[in-house]
């Protein structure tokens, strides 16, 4: 059994932060999941351009409002409490925020940790670890 607590996390290292956002990667590639697990803050007023062209994304939105717009389509859908949006199809898309956004990240293949968006709005299929192990974690 594996336990991470968001607060230690954000304090150990896990969290990684860019321009308009930050992430505490709670679960990674080398928890050996198959998945991994991110509470992602989006900061207020910011627009985030995304193409994860090598991970499937679904993403639940715990707080804040906003919009994300499909870039392919021009479809824009309003986030806000209780939404779920899935990149299943390695959608290009845009987040823009009205308010912080608070969400739970969920990546296939899972991320190894230190990922940040590259030029083309992707994460790098295999960028380097956090350096912790799942036995690092408390286990009970």
């Amino acid at each position: 059994m594996l336990i991470r607590h968001l607060d230690q996390a954000r304090q150990s290292g896990r969290m990684i932060s860019a321009q308009t956002w930050d992430s505490t990667r709670l679960l990674l590639k080398d928890d050996q999941m198959g998945f991994s697990f991110h509470i992602t803050r989006l900061f207020a007023n910011t627009e985030t351009v995304m193409h994860y062209q090598n991970h499937l994304e679904s993403v639940y939105i715990i707080s804040g409002e906003g919009e994300l717009e499909n870039r392919d389509t021009g479809e824009v859908h309003p986030l806000a409490p209780g939404t779920l949006y899935v990149l299943d199809k390695h959608d290009r898309h845009t987040v823009r925020t009205k308010t912080e956004i608070t969400c739970a990240c969920v990546f296939n293949p899972p991320l190894n940790g230190t990922e940040v968006h590259d030029a083309s709005g992707a994460y790098p299929l295999d960028a380097p670890g956090l350096g912790e192990s799942r036995a690092d974690a408390s286990n009970a």
